[in-house]
C-alpha cells in the first residue's frame, strides 16, 4: 500500500508501489497471502506508526491519551498524530515528506507563536501560528516544496500564507478531515485485547 514516505515521488506514476506492487522474492508475484484477524490489526498500526514516523511506545502513549479523552477513541489517535508539528509542518508544505519535516524541526527552522520548537512530537493547538525561521526561507528546498504543495493543497483545517512563510491551524483535524485510508477501529481493537 502507498505509505507516502518517499514524499513527491509518491504522487507521481514513477512511484515504486505503483510499478511493483507485490512481496519481494522470486516467488512474490505467485504468493498470495491470506490476512485476517490480528494480522489485519497488527498491519494497519504499524502503517500508521510508518506513516507518522512514531516509535511503539510513541505510538502507544497517544493511543492512551486518546483513550482516556471524551470522544471516539480512533478519531481522537488520528487527530493527536495529525497535530504533531513534523505533521503540520509537512502538510503545510514546508517539507516534502514527514521526514523531511521532522528533520526541519529537529533542526530548529520551525517557530510556534514565535518561539523556536524542535521537538517533531509537539502537539499544535487550535490558533497557533507555525511559521519559517528568518534565515530559512532562503532554502530552495523549502521553496521548492512550498510551489509543489500549493498544486497538491492545503487542508482546511490548516491555512497557509505562501509570501509570509506562515501557516495557521485553524481548528484541529476531525475525522473528516483525514483523508488518509486508515482504518482506526482496526487499531483500537488491537489495544483492546
Amino acid at each position: 500500500m502507498k505509505l507516502f514516505l518517499k514524499g513527491e515521488r509518491c504522487f507521481k506514476p514513477s512511484c515504486a508501489i505503483e510499478k511493483r506492487n507485490f512481496i519481494p522474492g522470486q516467488h512474490g508475484r505467485d504468493r498470495k497471502a491470506k490476512i485476517v484477524g490480528y494480522g489485519l490489526q497488527l498491519r494497519e498500526k504499524q502503517k500508521v506508526k510508518r506513516m507518522y514516523g512514531v516509535l511503539e511506545r510513541q505510538f502507544r502513549n497517544y493511543f492512551a491519551n486518546a483513550s482516556r479523552k471524551k470522544g471516539i477513541t480512533g478519531a481522537n489517535l488520528l487527530q493527536m498524530l495529525e497535530s504533531r508539528l513534523d505533521n503540520v509542518t509537512y502538510r503545510l508544505g514546508f517539507a516534502f515528506s514527514r521526514a523531511g519535516a521532522r528533520q526541519l524541526v529537529a533542526h530548529g527552522h520551525i517557530r510556534v507563536n514565535g518561539k523556536k520548537v524542535d521537538i517533531p512530537a509537539f502537539l499544535v493547538k487550535a490558533g497557533d501560528i507555525v511559521t519559517l525561521r528568518e534565515g530559512s526561507r532562503k532554502n530552495d528546498q523549502i521553496k521548492v516544496s512550498l510551489d509543489t504543495a500549493k498544486g497538491r493543497g492545503v487542508p482546511a483545517w490548516l491555512e497557509l500564507d505562501v509570501d509570509a512563510f506562515r501557516g495557521t491551524v485553524k481548528q484541529l483535524p476531525g475525522r473528516e478531515d483525514i483523508q488518509l485510508p486508515i482504518q482506526e477501529q482496526l487499531i483500537v481493537e488491537l489495544y483492546s485485547k
